[in-house]
């Protein structure tokens, strides 16, 4: 059950940082975002791996944390352009849906085999996701290329999350370091050849750098969960992230949530208390 409360508590985290970077990348490149808040995401595991027992990394798991950095770079900054471009209810929901669906068909490929209540909790946490993302939309507000943005985000999203799966527990946050460095060379490389600025004011670098620590504590939660239960289920929790992004929305900015939107968030609670409690 630990497992499945730490994925809870990592789609809450993932939810708050998305909505704080999709604020943030309508006020300053995404490029520039994402590398700073990469930088904020490799101090917090500075901090925090001393701490934590020791470890012993092997290559491998370096290796597939890197890819899960060049995954998820991309990913988040598709995704950090998608909000930033379009209405944050309807591009969180289709990057998760997207982003669940590769991780939860490889699991059950592999073996994994759910108790019928947990299955039920999944197939429901998959209709929260969908519900949540129904939001009358003004014409214009949200494109194709936003939209397009969002399902290649969540296709690279899905296979971050089945890289660092590959990790072993042995590894300890290492592999989170080696993730957070390869996506922040990966922006870095993007913003010298494109010649991005990485100049933010105070307030909006402190917003960033929140943006950083929130999402690499999400990593973390996310990497220890998904080595203490199955994978498609721990994913199907965490990708319940959108439901925090609405409903910060709804308080920090005021959007009005749809009653599809609440039926979702509804959806959402449920599904939680089938999967958990079927443990």
């Amino acid at each position: 059950m630990a497992p499945y409360f730490l994925a809870i508590a990592s789609a809450a985290f993932f939810g708050a940082a998305d909505f704080i970077g999709g604020l943030a990348s309508r006020r300053a490149p995404t490029s520039a975002v994402v590398i700073v808040s990469g930088l904020a995401g490799l101090a917090v595991l500075a901090v925090l791996i001393p701490l934590m027992p020791p470890s012993t990394p092997s290559t491998r798991d370096i290796a597939w944390g890197a890819v899960a950095g060049l995954m998820g770079g991309a990913g988040l900054g598709l995704l950090y352009r998608a909000l930033a471009i379009g209405t944050m209810s309807v591009v969180a929901p289709t990057t998760a849906v997207c982003g669940v669906s590769i991780p939860v068909i490889a699991g059950i490929l592999l073996g994994e085999r759910p108790s019928q209540i947990t299955t039920a909790g999944m197939a429901l946490a998959l209709v929260a996701i969908v519900l949540v993302s129904q939001e009358k939309r003004e014409a214009g507000t949200v494109g194709s290329r936003g939209i397009g943005l969002a399902l290649v985000s969540g296709v690279a999203i899905g296979l971050f999350y089945l890289a660092l799966a590959e990790t072993s527990p042995d590894a300890g946050l290492w592999p989170l370091m080696a993730s957070r460095a390869a996506s922040v060379t990966l922006f870095a490389a993007a913003a010298i050849v494109s010649r991005h600025s990485l100049r933010m004011n105070a307030p909006l670098t402190r917003l960033v750098v929140t943006c950083g620590v929130l999402d690499m504590i999400a990593n973390a939660l996310y990497l220890v969960a998904s080595r203490g239960g199955p994978l498609s289920v721990v994913v199907t929790l965490v990708s319940l992230y959108p439901a925090s992004t609405v409903i910060l929305a709804r308080v920090v900015l005021a959007e009005r949530l749809s009653a599809w939107q609440i039926a979702g968030v509804a959806c959402a609670l449920v599904a939680v208390v089938l999967i958990v409690g079927a443990t």
